[in-house]
């Protein structure tokens, strides 16, 4: 299937590396003009290679976010497709252990930034306007990360919440919950031990780890008229994580 998104407009969050970038490509390879957003101007060579626009935006200051919606719109190029794709990974630490520091970082890029994201740009959508948020499987099961996790969860939790808010005036809101998917971040840390390449994958249904074009095939395909009947939808791209996992407790996967 072909999906064409010629004549719409796609704003990307974090769009200068990993899911958000391999999304901004997708759209781009499917006809949407697509304006890249990354917390500083070193994301601009990486929109410019690929053919997309460029915007310095922090997502957790929701008055900068504002400003460049209205900025957008006033200039005739508000989007009408939102990926709300910038997000920070977080140390496996025990809770007391994790720094109000590193819980606020999390939680104000995640939680707040999709929001403040969401009301400034998906806000001022019409009808056929779509916001794919990004959320995870982290936020979908217990696991040891605690501001991540409630962070993904709470985003998975609005997703639905604007669905139905939206869903009136014709603006559709979904979620894709990736898996463990090889993006830079995750990449640095198999090369420095801190994670295992084989034990992530053997916790998959699949037994792999997950390319960020798949990711963003999805993103895509919510973001489409070929999803026009679905909104508030949680899609896991996940290699089978959330179907594998319980099965541990009975010996594990049959191989």
């Amino acid at each position: 299937m072909r999906i064409d998104l010629g004549g719409r407009h796609a704003l990307v969050t974090g769009g200068a590396s990993g899911i958000g970038r391999a999304t901004a490509q997708a759209l781009l390879a499917a006809g949407a003009e697509v304006t890249v957003a990354d917390r500083d101007d070193a994301g601009a060579g990486a929109a410019s290679a690929m053919g997309a626009g460029f915007a310095v935006l922090d997502v957790g200051d929701e008055v900068v976010v504002e400003s460049l919606a209205a900025q957008m719109e006033t200039e005739g190029r508000a989007p009408d497709i939102l990926v709300t794709s910038a997000g920070v990974l977080q140390r496996t630490l025990a809770p007391g252990e994790l720094s109000w520091k590193e819980w606020d970082r999390v939680t104000r890029v995640h939680q707040r930034g999709t929001f403040a994201c969401c009301r400034s740009f998906g806000g001022r959508m019409g009808r056929g306007g779509a916001v794919v948020t990004i959320s995870s499987v982290a936020g979908l099961r217990s696991g040891p990360l605690h501001a991540y996790g409630p962070a993904k969860a709470a985003i998975a939790h609005l997703t639905r919440c604007l669905a139905a808010e939206w869903g009136p005036r014709g603006v559709r809101v979904n979620s894709v919950a990736p898996g463990f998917t090889l993006t830079p971040a995750v990449e640095r840390g198999l090369a420095d031990g801190t994670l295992d390449a084989a034990t992530m994958a053997g916790h998959t249904a699949l037994g792999r780890l997950i390319d960020p074009a798949e990711i963003a095939a999805a993103v895509v395909f919510l973001a489409s008229p070929a999803a026009s009947a679905t909104t508030g939808a949680v899609l896991p791209v996940d290699a089978g994580y959330m179907v594998a996992t319980d099965w541990g407790a009975y010996g594990g996967l049959r191989g």
